[in-house]
């Protein structure tokens, strides 16, 4: 994981002094955090939805709406939206969650035949735990390279949401399967994969 986050902080010392790159950056992370959220709506029970679902679906929202703001922080930066021009590795960047939903469900089929409800279940308690760890690791490393550089953007309030989140997941996982570390570290490791291939593509963007 060091040399990850070794790799995630040289990509961010080029994107941050940068207003423009730093401005895509947010609203690529806000995008990132706005499709989570819709993921997890559409996983939502019409009448089975616990708080814990809604809390975290309402969390991840504002992760995106905050991150949005953050952009306003720059000097004559604007993304109005979610386009590709307004994004870094706009491809990969989507493609990054909805991947991993689709290994998670192939994953989950595989290995314990889940269908239907459950499966869905699964899948989002899987994915989630990927994302959290994930998530916790890239804003740390975001919010270091911020304070080198005195941003005025921070990121200090989603990391504490973040890690809330993370142990949430894991009481969840534990609820789910007796052997849920197994699983998710299998999770962890697809995601892995996709998120350094995401890094990589961010990183060509950035010398396009």
């Amino acid at each position: 994981m060091m040399k990850q986050e070794e790799q995630l902080e040289q990509l961010l010392e080029t994107i941050v002094p940068s207003d423009e790159l730093h401005g895509k950056w947010l609203n690529s992370l806000s995008m990132m955090e706005n499709t989570g959220a819709r993921k997890i709506s559409k996983y939502e029970h019409p009448v089975l939805t616990d708080i814990i679902v809604l809390k975290h679906a309402a969390e991840e929202a504002r992760h995106a709406y905050y991150l949005k703001k953050q952009i306003g922080k720059l000097a004559d930066i604007s993304c109005p939206d979610y386009t590709y021009p307004y994004l870094l590795a706009p491809v990969e960047s989507h493609h990054y969650l909805n991947m991993l939903d689709v290994e998670a469900c192939r994953y989950l089929k595989n290995k314990m035949n889940l269908t239907g409800r459950e499966l869905k279940h699964g899948a989002y308690l899987l994915v989630t735990y990927a994302i959290e760890v994930r998530a916790d690791m890239l804003y740390g490393v975001y919010q270091k390279v911020l304070t080198a550089h005195n941003s005025r953007v921070n990121v200090k309030s989603i990391i504490l949401e973040e890690e809330g989140h993370l142990a949430e997941m894991q009481r969840m996982l534990e609820l789910f399967h007796p052997d849920w570390q197994s699983l998710a570290n299998d999770m962890c490791a697809v995601e892995d994969k996709l998120f350094m291939a995401w890094v990589s593509a961010v990183a060509k963007a950035n010398l396009s």
